[in-house]
C-alpha cells in the first residue's frame, strides 16, 4: 500500500482511534494526524502530527505537500449540540473545511477524501423507522443542515470534477477510549462513565428515545472498509447510510444493570431532547451491506459488556497508579 494518509481531526472521539487503526494498516510513518490542537500522547508519538485549522487551505496544502499525501480523512467538525450554541461557527468550520479539501482534490493534490456524514441529515418529516437512503431530508439543527449541504457539496464535485470522495452516514458513536464530544448522542457514552465513576446516569433524553447507534469498532471498519472499496463499487457519492442497532436510554440501562447490580438511572429531558426527537429511530442500510458489503459486528449487549470491561479496567490502573 503506498498510500499516505492525513487525517483532519485526529484529536476527536473518531479521529483518534481511526488514526491509530489506520497507522496499524498502513503504518505509523504513511499516516499523517493533524488537529488544531495537540492529541493524546498515543496519537502524537505513533507517528507524524501537524497543527492544522481545517479552514485553512493553504496550511492543508502545505501539509499535504511536505508529507506527499494521497488521501485525506476530514473529521473535523463541530457536533449537533455545540452546533446550535455556535451556528455560524459551526456553519464556517463544517462547510468550509469540506471546500477546502474539495477544491484540493479537483486541483489533483490529492486522490481521494473520506468526509463523515451523520443521521442528522434527516429531520423531522423524514420517515422515523428504516428511515431509506433516498427519502425527505429537512434537517431542523445546524449541524444537520451543514451535513445535508456537505453531501450535495461531495456529490457535485465528483459528477463536475471527478472528484473520488465517500461518505458515510455515521449513526451513535459508542467508544470507552475517548470522552463524549458535544453530540446528541453521546448520552449513551457519557452513560458508561458515569456508571463506573458513581453508578448513577441523569439522562437528557427521555427514558423511550429510541436512536440508532453503532460501537467505535464497526464504525472504523466501515470507514476504513468504504475507502478500500473498488471505485466501482461506490455508487452513492452524497452518503451511505449505515446502521448496527438503536436503542434507548431505559434498555441500555437495564443492559448496563446486568453488570453494576445497583445502578441507577433518572430523567431530566434539555434542549437535546428537541434535536433527538427529529432524528430517524432506525436506519435502513440496504445499500451499504449490497454496494461494499458492509456488515457490524456488536449488538447492545456486546457493546456493554466491552464497555464496561474497558472502563472499569482503566478505573483500575488510575487507583493502583494514586
Amino acid at each position: 500500500m503506498n498510500d499516505t494518509i492525513l487525517i483532519i481531526g485526529a484529536s476527536g472521539q473518531i479521529g483518534s482511534e481511526l488514526t491509530q487503526k489506520l497507522r496499524k494498516i498502513y503504518g505509523n510513518q504513511q499516516v499523517i494526524a493533524s488537529d488544531i490542537r495537540e492529541g493524546n500522547t498515543e496519537l502524537m508519538t505513533s507517528g507524524h502530527f501537524e497543527i492544522i485549522d481545517a479552514t485553512n487551505k493553504e496550511a492543508i496544502l502545505k501539509v499535504i505537500q511536505k508529507h506527499q499525501v494521497t488521501q485525506v480523512y476530514l473529521m473535523a467538525a463541530m457536533l449537533s449540540a455545540t452546533a446550535e450554541k455556535y451556528p455560524q461557527k459551526a456553519w464556517n468550520l463544517n462547510m468550509n473545511s469540506l471546500l477546502n479539501v474539495l477544491d484540493l482534490a479537483k486541483e489533483k493534490h490529492i486522490k481521494q477524501v473520506y468526509w463523515p456524514s451523520s443521521i442528522a441529515v434527516f429531520g423531522p418529516s423524514s420517515p422515523k423507522k428504516n428511515t431509506p437512503q433516498k427519502t425527505i431530508m429537512e434537517p431542523s439543527t445546524v449541524y444537520g443542515i451543514s451535513k445535508v449541504s456537505g453531501e450535495h457539496w461531495c456529490n457535485y464535485y465528483h459528477e463536475k470534477y471527478g472528484v473520488d470522495v465517500r461518505s458515510i452516514r455515521y449513526p451513535g458513536i459508542i467508544s470507552w477510549k475517548t470522552n463524549p464530544g458535544g453530540g446528541t448522542t453521546d448520552y449513551a457514552v457519557d452513560i458508561f462513565f458515569k456508571a463506573i465513576e458513581n453508578g448513577s446516569y441523569d439522562s437528557f433524553l427521555s427514558e423511550n428515545t429510541r436512536l440508532p447507534m453503532m460501537y467505535m469498532e464497526d464504525a472504523i471498519n466501515a470507514t476504513i472498509q468504504i475507502m478500500q472499496a473498488n471505485t466501482k463499487d461506490i455508487k452513492i457519492r452524497t452518503s451511505y447510510n449505515l446502521a448496527a442497532i438503536s436503542f434507548t436510554p431505559k434498555e441500555i440501562a437495564n443492559e448496563i444493570k446486568k453488570h453494576i447490580t445497583d445502578f441507577t438511572i433518572t430523567y431530566h429531558p434539555d434542549f437535546r431532547q428537541e434535536i433527538a426527537d427529529s432524528w430517524p429511530q432506525s436506519i435502513a442500510d440496504i445499500d451499504a451491506r449490497t454496494d461494499w458489503n458492509w456488515q457490524h459486528q456488536f449488538d447492545l449487549a456486546a457493546i456493554t459488556k466491552d464497555m464496561i470491561t474497558n472502563l472499569q479496567a482503566q478505573k483500575n490502573k488510575k487507583l493502583e497508579n494514586v
